[in-house]
């Protein structure tokens, strides 16, 4: 839809070194693909310099592309998006790990995907198609199939990937979502499938794979 904005959310703490990295990426990606954006840096006290970093960030790109929302503390992943909607200007949300757990690239994709089908909620996932965990180790593959497995089998939310965090969320919708969810830390992202299919929202899936180690840095050097 025409005047449609994306405002991606990165929560950080000691991201001092994947920051740039992860916002040239984005930069890169919503340029090249011509939708409207903002990034929002959360920063949660972060003791390596992380919020120097994005400072000088800021300088690069401009106060309308990076806006610094920085926190004293660390004081969690469920409020620090609470923290974040109140300062986004647009009408689409993007939540994704500034580690480089995430790769960019699939945005766009996410974006089509939700205007094909005007879902609610486009969840990236690891367990369809091309997906895929780039560098885990065998236990944390593990862990996160056996709990999607479980999850799917109890609660049937309508998604193959609920331990995943890089997701685009209609804005209020996300509000709504963070603010009926009661878990925290790994439990969070689990809780706002499970909650999006109690409230009749629509999710549509993505193709994503963590794979920026392997894809990205050839590319840059």
């Amino acid at each position: 839809m025409a005047g449609d904005k994306y405002s991606v959310l990165l929560p950080t703490y000691n991201e001092r070194e994947n920051l740039p990295i992860i916002v040239w990426l984005l930069v890169r990606y919503f340029t090249e693909s011509g939708y409207d954006y903002e990034i929002i840096v959360i920063d949660d006290g972060s003791p390596d310099g992380t919020l120097e970093v994005a400072k000088q960030l800021e300088k690069i790109y401009g106060k309308d592309r990076i806006v610094l929302r920085p926190r004293e503390k660390k004081l969690g992943l469920g409020t620090a998006y609470i923290h974040g909607i109140k300062h986004a200007k647009g009408n689409f949300v993007i939540i994704m790990d500034a580690d480089l757990s995430h790769h960019p690239k699939f945005i766009p994709e996410f974006i089509k995907k939700q205007k094909e089908g005007n879902y609610d909620v486009v969840s990236g996932t690891r367990y369809i198609g091309n997906g895929g965990v780039y560098g885990w180790d065998f236990k944390r593959k593990l862990i996160s199939r056996t709990a999607n497995y479980i999850t799917q089998i109890l609660l049937q939310p309508g998604a193959s990937d609920l331990t995943g965090s890089f997701r685009l969320y209609r804005k209020d919708v996300l509000e709504k979502l963070v603010k009926a969810c009661v878990s925290k830390g790994y439990v969070f992202q689990m809780e706002m499938i499970v909650r999006a299919r109690q409230f009749g929202f629509s999710i549509g899936e993505e193709n994503s794979i963590t794979d920026l180690e392997k894809d990205v840095f050839p590319k840059i050097f």
